[in-house]
């Protein structure tokens, strides 16, 4: 068996050179070692970096981990890389909402809750590719079913769909008619 100090070198490794995320069974085969150890491994590296102050950390994201560098870092990236992060607006982000707990959906189904058309904001979620067309529903005309993406996992640090929190009562302010039109104080 290796040293932990090699294990965590080579995981380390393979998590600086692959930019998606890549599971706890994947680095394992790729150095022989078990999916336990891999994940032991990845809580001691991230313990450091903590203890370290570093400005990165390593998330279970997607399905697998990856790499990552603290939000509070990304304005200086994205002008080094010459990108703008995506600032979602509220319409965009309650659809999204929508489409996370409710997919399949439809956009009829999305427009019923909304209250509004959500041509829009489906557009930039598209573009975004946070969402999906994941079929086609049987209603009347069989209009598409919108799903969420990797990316979206990715953007929000999930684990998989069902790591969302748990909304209790879908009677809630983001499932009731007419969402979009709803007033808040301020």
């Amino acid at each position: 068996m290796k040293e932990i100090e090699e294990i965590k070198k080579e995981v380390e490794a393979i998590l600086f050179a692959i930019p998606d995320p890549i599971s706890a069974q994947r680095i394992a085969n790729a150095i022989g070692e078990r999916p336990s150890i891999i994940k032991k491994t990845i809580k001691i590296i991230n313990e450091e970096y903590e203890k370290n102050d570093k400005p990165y950390r390593i998330s279970e994201i997607a399905g697998g981990y990856i790499i990552h560098t603290l939000p509070e870092y990304g304005d200086i990236i994205a002008e080094i890389l010459g990108k703008k992060f995506m600032r979602l607006s509220r319409p965009s982000l309650v659809t999204l909402a929508i489409i996370a707990y409710k997919q399949p959906v439809s956009k009829i189904e999305i427009d019923e809750i909304r209250g509004v058309d959500s041509s829009g904001t489906l557009k930039t979620l598209l573009e975004a590719e946070f969402i999906k067309i994941v079929g086609k529903g049987e209603s009347i005309g069989h209009p598409f079913l919108y799903g969420t993406t990797k990316k979206f996992l990715q953007a929000f640090h999930l684990k998989s769909i069902e790591d969302l929190p748990r909304i209790e009562n879908e009677n809630s302010a983001l499932f009731s008619p007419g969402r979009d039109n709803f007033q808040t104080e301020g």
